[in-house]
């Protein structure tokens, strides 16, 4: 899909709201970043569940002010409208968008993943910051699309990966930059959550809930009658045309400190190890390869290998603890020349483990809090993921910037989307052509991206 086309889909809708077109060149695409407001104007797409928690953060700067919540669904609406009832409140986000476009100055995305881009991206197309919610897009022509254009037009940005700012995960990257087990040859992570589906496909429909309006819930996606449990409001993930499985949801979160501590780009090959696809839920356990370029901190190649579903992790050398201690249940292990550097998800502070021995690393620790000012844990997690939503805040209002904008999330997401679509190609080892945005298997490119429904 190329970007005018995709841009165009997401601009011009069915009820007749055009946002603002893109430009006929880049040169007038760009512009000039506006003064910062003095209060941040929020606008939500998305209010239940990680919806909620987001509202919560980012109205927990004393800066902000909640000016306008939407949601599909009435019940998470009228939850979120009690907590701020000065809020205008919508269903449809493009009528959002089109009415409060002058009384806004950031947009919170908090939908499901098919959602991310097309709302996230037209928000953008008005020149509003955007904090979107993990993975940044559902396809890699999305992530790339939003990348592009929050460059363009010099927008604040941020991906919703709270721990990315964790004192843990903070700690790890410092060390691992520090060169204390060394240059880096593997990396191996792990989740045994289970956001895949193996059952069969849902046959016949169920009574839509007269609180949910399901056309709006589709959004772009291929029109599908509802099914009770199935979608709304928690098994999308699970499902190929709404989520990202497991590798989206948790991937992204123990992904994210070994890819930024690494300074990886996007993979050359990536293979997974999988059920064969049957075109509507994600497989319950994968086991995805990939082989990255090297960089500064990693030898030539480096190897990465996820696991996830139920009993992932399989036992492996480089998985063992010392004293036969158990594995967390999800976490991720740096394997280097001089040691292993093993850590938890999460809250956990990372261990570095030489000759199969724990090595005390107390005084590396104490160094790197004094020469970057980090303060000691807070093992508060509601203490602490306020931190990543309020730096998205406070670069809004000019007085910092962001660690997780589209220019690093975009690149992640890519990584995590190009293992989904080697899940449909199972033990067949794919390889990537990042230049040109495209498989050398010219049967996996049809999965970059697809068609948007007008609804």
């Amino acid at each position: 899909m190329k970007k005018r086309e995709f841009l165009k889909k997401a601009a011009v809708l069915a009820t007749g709201v055009i946002i603002l077109p893109a430009c006929a060149n880049e040169a007038e695409e760009k512009q000039e970043k506006l003064s910062p407001p003095s209060k941040l104007r929020t606008a939500h797409i998305g209010v239940g569940g990680m919806g909620a928690e987001d509202l919560r953060d980012i109205s927990s700067h004393d800066m902000v002010v909640v000016s306008a919540l939407c949601d599909v669904d009435a019940d998470a609406l009228a939850a979120a409208q009690k907590l701020h009832p000065n809020a205008k409140t919508y269903k449809d986000y493009r009528i959002m968008l089109k009415e409060m476009g002058d009384q806004i100055d950031a947009v919170i995305v908090s939908t499901p993943d098919h959602s991310h881009a097309p709302a996230s991206i037209m928000a953008m197309e008005l020149g509003k910051s955007v904090y979107c919610q993990k993975p940044l897009s559902h396809h890699v022509s999305e992530a790339r699309a939003m990348k592009k254009m929050a460059k363009e037009k010099n927008l604040v940005t941020q991906m919703g990966i709270q721990v990315h700012s964790f004192y843990d995960y903070r700690m790890a990257t410092h060390l691992i930059q520090s060169g204390i087990i060394g240059k880096v040859s593997r990396v191996r992570a792990w989740s045994p959550k289970n956001w895949g589906y193996d059952g069969p496909i849902p046959e016949g429909s169920d009574p839509i809930p007269e609180t949910l309006d399901w056309n709006l819930w589709l959004g772009t996606s291929a029109e599908r009658p509802y099914k009770k449990d199935f979608y709304h409001p928690g098994n999308w993930r699970k499902l190929v045309d709404y989520g990202c499985g497991t590798l989206g949801d948790m991937g992204v979160h123990i992904f994210d400190t070994p890819y930024n501590a690494l300074e990886l780009d996007v993979p050359r090959t990536i293979t997974t190890s999988c059920r064969e696809p049957n075109n509507f839920g994600y497989p319950e356990n994968n086991v995805v390869t990939y082989e990255f370029p090297g960089t500064q901190y990693t030898t030539e190649t480096l190897t990465w290998i996820w696991s996830d579903g139920p009993g992932a992790p399989e036992a492996h050398e480089d998985l063992n603890l010392p004293e036969g201690e158990a594995l967390h249940d999800q976490g991720a292990m740096f394997i280097g020349e001089k040691g292993r550097l093993y850590l938890p998800h999460f809250m956990i502070l990372p261990k570095v483990i030489v000759d199969g021995a724990y090595k005390n690393i107390d005084a590396e620790i104490a160094g790197i809090e004094t020469a970057n000012d980090m303060g000691t844990p807070v093992r508060d997690y509601l203490v602490e993921c306020k931190h990543h939503y309020h730096q998205f805040v406070d670069a809004c209002l000019g007085k910092t910037e962001c660690s997780a904008p589209f220019s690093y999330a975009a690149r992640l997401t890519e990584t995590i989307l190009l293992g989904t679509i080697a899940g449909r190609f199972p033990n067949q080892t794919l390889h990537w052509d990042s230049e040109n945005a495209k498989f050398a298997e010219a049967e996996a490119n049809e999965y970059l991206d697809s068609e948007y429904r007008k609804f």
